[in-house]
């Protein structure tokens, strides 16, 4: 296993490819969330969820040989990214919609993350995007908004956010956006199973939290619970995961933050497929759109 999955996996077919197998994986969150939250509070589900990512990356580091490190400034750097891209993101999301945000909504919203690191680098780190990664950047949110009003006609027609589902919305979304920064600027190149493996310990000491303070723990053991929280482990936390380091670590944080514009159009097809929500053609239009937007952002 070497450093950086960049120095894995390097060939300029699979990096091209990485992006579009990450979206289609990282969209079946909603999905999971609405097929796991029944039989579970929150951060009760995502307790379990860590306690299980930490069990399969410990096995995925005995059979690959890694090892963790012994410099406790690593240890630090990745607790942080793991604290803010699964702890805040995730906790944030899974509590909004327990609260009763819609689905919809909230994807909406967290999709204003590229917008959100395009700004930070612009007047953080001087690092301006160009006038036609604007133009890309404008083009997604405009076709993220499509396809949620189209997928979901009643959007916009019920109540506005209660502050406690806004706030937690405001977490995920600052959250996922700084740990993408954080991780892209501030950490060292390291085996990114045993990266992972830290990330996971931090996160379960915050959810496990969050279980002390606002719940009872409980769960119903139920088969749509199980099949979700295998589903997050093995396809999320594991396969989805790493394909987000990996854009992390071989692309621009611009450019990868703008394929998230991409998610709330796959989760309102995958809705539209397993639970027959409405799909219209304004939805179809705004899908077209973001994925232009997306590829404009992109461009050479």
């Amino acid at each position: 296993m070497q450093a950086t999955l960049v120095s894995r996996f390097s060939s300029p077919g699979f990096i091209k490819l990485v992006p579009w197998i990450f979206v289609v994986l990282w969209s079946t969150g909603f999905i999971g969330a609405k097929y796991g939250l029944p039989y579970s509070e929150p951060f009760t589900f995502l307790s379990w969820r860590m306690a299980a990512n930490i069990a399969v990356f410990w096995l995925l580091m005995q059979v690959f040989k890694v090892t963790l490190p012994r410099d406790l400034m690593l240890w630090k750097q990745q607790a942080i990214a793991g604290a803010l891209i699964h702890g805040a993101y995730l906790g944030g999301v899974f509590s909004a919609i327990e609260t009763g945000a819609s689905a919809g909504l909230t994807a909406l919203l967290v999709s204003l993350q590229p917008i959100l690191v395009a700004i930070m680098m612009a007047f953080i780190y001087q690092n301006k995007p160009s006038i036609r990664q604007w133009t890309g950047l404008a083009l997604g949110i405009t076709g993220v908004v499509l396809v949620l009003v189209g997928g979901q006609a009643d959007l916009l027609e019920g109540d506005l956010l209660a502050p406690s589902e806004l706030g937690w919305i405001v977490l995920a979304l600052v959250g996922i956006t700084l740990g993408t920064l954080y991780q892209k600027n501030y950490c060292q190149p390291q085996p990114l199973l045993s990266a992972s493996f830290i990330q996971y310990l931090a996160t379960l000491a915050i959810t496990l939290t969050g279980v002390l303070l606002w719940e009872e723990g409980s769960v119903e053991w139920h088969i749509e619970f199980v099949g979700a929280l295998t589903w997050s482990v093995l396809v999320l936390s594991v396969g989805a995961l790493l394909l987000l380091m990996l854009m992390i670590q071989a692309g621009e944080a611009t450019k990868t933050a703008s394929y998230f514009y991409l998610v709330p159009p796959f989760t309102a097809l995958e809705a539209w497929i397993l639970f027959d929500e409405q799909f219209t053609p304004i939805a179809l239009l705004g899908m077209a759109v973001t994925v232009w937007g997306v590829y404009w952002v992109n461009k050479q």
